[in-house]
């Protein structure tokens, strides 16, 4: 087996040999990647690896998921940021998560995946995988959008915003959190649709059932897209669409911990459930 270490920018050295020698001890055949390189170098290499490390915050574990999830790679995270919510190793605990993961002991979670595609008329313009979201958001100075949302050939509104994204359960803890958007439990497929900054008070978040895609049309313009908070963002027009789905294949996640340690995660990460005032 041949094992990917992926790490970010700020990702020390030292940690890219201790994973190293963590692996070389078993015998076992490494390479590293950037995660800011040139996108196909690494998917060259891609082949005949059966697991990516990286070794960084959430931004190089998403990295890693849109890398390992269209082939079936399982991704452990190791994180050297400051939250790590989705990552499930601290640096100390890598030789040690390396060992259970070649001996077997460990679980796969799997993650859903969203699938976004741009349309402007009859022509596809891109498509992107993402684990977080896409996000549609004004350009510059420009005023609100006007999005109108369809759900598998269904109608469902249209509304004024500063933006709108479309996340998973993965992407409910992160930008769609802050902006309002409930949290999913992390194994659910459905999709959450969450407006950014609406106009009218009325208008929500939404959960969707999977099996279905959510179109966002562009009705009033011009804005970005970004999927995952990509440094990139790409132009929209007035009279685009972006269409939503969850990917045919779910991220599989290399965990330790017991399933039920998401809910105390969200305490121990973000606070969730500690109230900020003791009883007396």
């Amino acid at each position: 087996m041949r094992v990917c270490i992926l790490h970010g920018p700020g990702a020390e050295q030292s940690v890219v040999e201790r994973t190293f020698k963590a692996l070389q001890a078993d015998k076992v055949e490494a390479w590293e990647a950037d995660r800011d390189g040139p996108l196909n170098a690494i998917t060259s290499r891609l082949k005949g690896t059966g697991l990516i490390v990286t070794l960084g915050g959430d931004g190089t574990f998403l990295a890693g998921g849109r890398l390992a999830a269209p082939r079936g790679i399982p991704v452990l995270g190791v994180n050297l940021g400051r939250l790590g919510f989705l990552t499930e190793l601290d640096a100390p605990d890598l030789e040690d998560g390396l060992s259970r993961f070649l001996k077997g002991d460990y679980r796969v979670e799997e993650r859903n995946v969203l699938q976004a595609a741009l349309t402007r008329g009859e022509k596809n313009i891109a498509r992107w995988i993402g684990l977080n979201e896409a996000v549609i958001y004004r350009a510059g100075e420009a005023r609100l959008l006007r999005i109108e949302v369809d759900f598998g050939g269904q109608a469902v509104g249209v509304f004024d915003a500063d933006g709108v994204m479309v996340a998973t359960a993965t992407g409910s803890t992160a930008y769609a959190l802050a902006s309002g958007g409930p949290i999913l439990e992390p194994t659910l497929r459905d999709l959450v649709l969450v407006p950014v900054n609406p106009f009218a008070l009325t208008v929500r978040p939404i959960v969707f059932a999977p099996g279905q895609d959510i179109s966002l049309s562009v009705v009033r313009g011009p804005a970005d897209l970004r999927v995952d908070g990509g440094r990139r963002s790409r132009g929209v027009q007035a009279g685009d669409t972006l269409r939503c789905s969850s990917y045919h294949r779910r991220l599989k996640v290399v965990r330790f911990s017991p399933p039920e340690s998401f809910y105390r995660r969200l305490g121990e990460k973000l606070g969730w459930g500690r109230p900020l005032v003791p009883m007396k």
